[in-house]
């Protein structure tokens, strides 16, 4: 028998209608006056009565074998309560999970945590201490010997492709090619996307311009550095406050790598000071837990800023061809790009969302994508606004430019000529629905900005990007009190975008009662039911489908 729908279960449907709070400005934000007046807590303002602190030693070598570690002097450092290597990990399977927009291997995530045969970055963890005070924790990362074989390392996406490079997995062989290549490489993936012909089409082009484009890493550049705080108990309990951008994510990943039940770990997620998708990722969190676990004590471990910059993920550094031509009109007859993407340390960068969407918002008869997942020896990459997407934007709208200057086209017109529409193909499967290009171009071609007289030195120009919003779960769970307000408690992250005032004036919104009577707190894992990250511009959109859904079912149940 078919399992009986929920007498609360509740569907949205659009309607036309006046909203009277969403839409609006609320009279102030949840979070505004903690934030200002330093009420708000950030982890490293969290403590824990007995809290040790925790310490990582990091690699000075780029590549290296790692032949010894010598703990001994360490340990007999008074103060010094636990210190962790790679033995304290157990090493794992090739198994891979989503972590926001980009996706992580465990195998390479245990190795990234600590490394084990070999360092393949400056700043690789190799050992972490827990001692009574930061001076002592320090003191023994000088204590701890490491017998390093130095190898020839590579920064530089192009040079790591090379066939004389120094390849830093013995083990990786490129995908992607058939058959299937007999010596290890740098190059993890070749992945392709065609629609059309692209050859044909660049023989009926009046124009064709290429050009390379080359970027360099950027860090997010987020003003709270990475900071954990854990405890494990004697019941085999382990309890985490963190800065993240998904704290059920970051649970989900410390159990496995510590072989530990979900359920016997709880994590909370503090106020974020930043994140912009580099904060998606665990790094610390699985260290301070073991060291809690080995010492008996709580264990607080806070990056500096030169370990978020030497040991925290960046964006790809990119080289990318593009190759568009077109008529003498200005109609687009064929599009190409080649695009090499620095994946760090291990495989696994942003490529594939630069491939879905470098030309995306145009409307193509002809285009060829080619692209290459390239190790190097980088801190692993992580999730950066849109990751992957700005730098092949760069180059295609650079080249959409030259093409409109060459052909006294206004450069707003070009794009408008070209614009995806709904039914557009793309060459990566689906049509297209709405998605608004044309409208925008509009909206920019009318905007009165457009119109002002430019002063001496002054510039304008015209560029656009394509980015896709994910779904994936978000739980909430609405009280409504006895004297008529609304508290919600829900698992998505605020990443100070302002998702907390956004979800209040839904509830609001949706229970007929003003803004300010409405509080929403995150709530941490053994709250609520599962939440993916906020990540990928899903925050507010994902997570409003509950806000709508919780006060919707709040009324069928009351009245």
């Amino acid at each position: 028998m078919g399992r009986a729908p929920s007498p609360y279960a509740t569907s949205i449907k659009y309607e036309e209608k006046v909203n009277k709070i969403v839409g609006g400005n609320p009279s102030d934000r949840a979070d505004a006056v903690d934030k200002v007046t330093g009420r708000a807590r950030y982890t490293a303002d969290y403590n824990l009565p007995g809290q040790l602190i925790g310490k990582v030693l990091r690699s000075p070598h780029a590549h290296a074998n790692i032949k010894s570690i010598d703990i001994s002097a360490a340990l007999k450092l008074p103060g010094v309560k636990a210190i962790v290597t790679r033995d304290d990990f157990q090493d794992m399977a090739v198994e891979h999970a989503a972590s926001g927009e980009l996706m992580v291997n465990f195998r390479d995530v245990t190795r990234n945590l600590m490394a084990r045969e070999k360092v393949y970055y400056d700043g690789h963890p190799v050992a972490a201490v827990a001692a009574t005070s930061e001076a002592i924790a320090k003191r023994a990362l000088k204590l701890i010997k490491v017998d390093y074989e130095v190898l020839p390392h590579v920064i530089d996406v192009v040079e790591a492709m090379k066939p004389d490079a120094p390849v830093l997995h013995d083990d990786q062989f490129t995908k992607g090619v058939e058959p299937t290549p007999d010596k290890p490489s740098n190059i993890a993936l070749r992945m392709e996307s065609k629609l059309g012909d692209v050859e044909a089409g660049f023989a009926q082009a009046d124009i064709i311009i290429e050009r390379e484009f080359n970027t360099k890493p950027a860090h997010q550049g987020y003003i709270e550095p990475q900071a954990s705080l854990a405890t494990y108990t004697d019941g085999g309990q382990a309890e985490v406050w963190t800065s993240t951008q998904g704290h059920f994510v970051m649970r989900a990943q410390i159990a496995k790598l510590l072989q530990m039940d979900v359920s016997k770990i709880k994590v909370t997620a503090a106020e974020l000071g930043g994140g912009f998708g580099g904060k998606n990722n665990v790094y610390l969190e699985p260290l301070a837990v073991v060291l809690s676990r080995k010492s008996a004590r709580p264990v607080k471990m806070v990056m500096t800023r030169d370990e978020v910059f030497r040991a925290t993920g960046p964006t790809s550094g990119t080289n990318v061809h593009i190759k568009i031509g077109a008529t003498k009109d200005g109609k687009i007859t064929a599009a190409q790009a080649v695009m090499n993407y620095q994946a760090g340390a291990f495989a696994g960068s942003s490529l594939p969302l630069a491939a879905i969407t470098v030309f995306t918002r145009y409307d193509l008869e002809n285009v060829l994508v080619t692209g290459f997942d390239v190790t190097s020896n980088r801190p692993k990459v992580a999730a950066y606004r849109a990751p992957g997407a700005p730098m092949v934007a760069f180059g295609v709208e650079s080249v959409i430019d030259e093409i409109a200057e060459a052909l006294k086209i206004d450069p707003i017109e070009i794009r408008l000529l070209n614009a995806a529409k709904e039914g557009t193909q793309t060459h990566f499967g689906p049509q297209l629905g709405r998605i608004g290009y044309i409208e925008t171009l509009e909206a920019a071609r009318a905007h009165a900005h457009l119109k002002v007289p430019l002063g001496p030195n002054q510039g304008r120009g015209i560029a656009t990007g394509f980015w896709f919003t994910l779904g994936a779960e978000t739980s909430a769970t609405l009280n409504i009190n006895e004297d008529g307000t609304a508290s919600l408690i829900f698992g998505t992250v605020d990443v100070t975008g302002g998702s907390r005032a956004a979800f209040a004036m839904i509830v609001a919104e949706e229970l007929g009662i003003p803004y300010e009577k409405v509080r929403t707190m995150t709530g941490d894992t053994s709250a609520l039911g599962f939440n993916f990250m906020t990540a990928g511009s899903r925050g507010t959109a994902a997570g409003s489908t509950a806000a709508v859904k919780a006060p919707r079912a709040a009324i069928t149940r009351l009245c």
